[in-house]
């Protein structure tokens, strides 16, 4: 197991590297000036050429690519040019934001499809299989954003229940920020709770069909231990895979999200640095989502070993 876990963690460095080359390379092929774009078109050949110095803009690509790579292995991010601070501080200060949001997003999104992806194979071609795969066929095909819009008219604007945007911290009010949670939580659970049905449907099908499953129930086990003891088990690592890739997707969904409702979170910052060619900022989320999702497959590759052992030996 030890050796399996090293060659994964090898594997997950030479991502993140790759990840960072590639960020920083197509960041700065982008056309446009970061300090034009901060001091605006009245700022001078004099002042330009002093803040691209102020932020090392005027070194060589490698040298900037080496002293942002130096930095973070000394806990350091640089300076965003669009809010003048360390780029640490600036994240510090969002990602709860984006934690509030996504973490409840994938865990609902987690159980709730696995719970309705076993109801659904338990009663495969029954109304009630029919109707939840149609609506998680549904879910999967509609926009994010379409569906916010949406929960903003209904329960924002016309019920007034929830507030329309904005963020209000639980240190504030407790009852103040789960309401503005709610439908941002919602949206973003939607899509892949859908997706989390369908696959735990189609593998616990796939698994239902075994002989051992047949020889369970022909020993006279309940159903219930059949179900949730021997299928879903079997049936867990397709599931797990989606996991890994829930991270990535559900961290840059977080830029529509957050800007559809007004949170100022890590998404909305890293539209706004994509727009004003702000390259710290952007490089450092960017890097931090890479080494979130990287570590997510990793724990995902371990517990693969444990729940298949062929896969370790393998």
């Amino acid at each position: 197991m030890g050796k399996y876990v090293l060659k994964r963690l090898g594997q997950s460095l030479i991502v993140v590297f790759i990840v960072t080359v590639i960020v920083f390379g197509l960041m700065h092929l982008l056309p446009g000036d970061p300090i034009q774009i901060y001091l605006g078109d009245t700022a001078t050949e004099e002042q330009i050429a002093y803040y691209t110095k102020q932020f090392g803009l005027d070194q060589p690509l490698p040298v900037q690519y080496i002293r942002w790579i130096g930095g973070l292995f000394k806990g350091e991010m640089g300076r965003s040019i669009t809010y003048s601070i360390d780029v640490k501080e600036l994240l510090l200060k969002r990602v709860v934001s984006t934690l509030s949001v996504t973490f409840p997003a994938f865990v609902l999104a987690l159980l709730i499809g696995i719970c309705l992806g076993v109801i659904t194979s338990t009663h495969r071609g029954k109304t009630l299989d029919s109707l939840l795969t149609s609506i998680a066929n549904v879910g999967i095909a509609t926009p994010a954003f379409w569906i916010g819009m949406i929960l903003v008219y209904i329960f924002g604007l016309q019920l007034k229940w929830l507030p329309v945007q904005g963020y209000v911290p639980f240190s504030e009010s407790p009852s103040g920020y789960i309401k503005c949670l709610v439908m941002p939580v919602i949206v973003l659970t939607l899509g892949h709770l859908s997706s989390n049905t369908r696959q735990t449907r189609s593998s616990m099908l796939e698994v239902i069909s075994q002989d051992y499953i047949r020889t369970a129930r022909s020993k006279g086990l309940n159903e219930k231990t059949v179900v949730y003891k021997h299928a879903l088990r079997n049936a867990l690592i397709p599931i797990v895979t989606m996991m890994g890739g829930a991270v990535g997707a559900l961290l840059g969904g977080t830029v529509v999200i957050e800007n559809l409702f007004n949170i100022p979170g890590v998404g909305a910052l890293m539209l706004t640095a994509i727009i004003n060619k702000d390259y710290m900022v952007v490089q450092n989320v960017t890097f931090m989502i890479a080494v979130a999702v990287v570590i997510c497959n990793l724990l995902i590759d371990i517990l693969y070993g444990y729940i298949d052992p062929r896969i370790r030996v393998e």
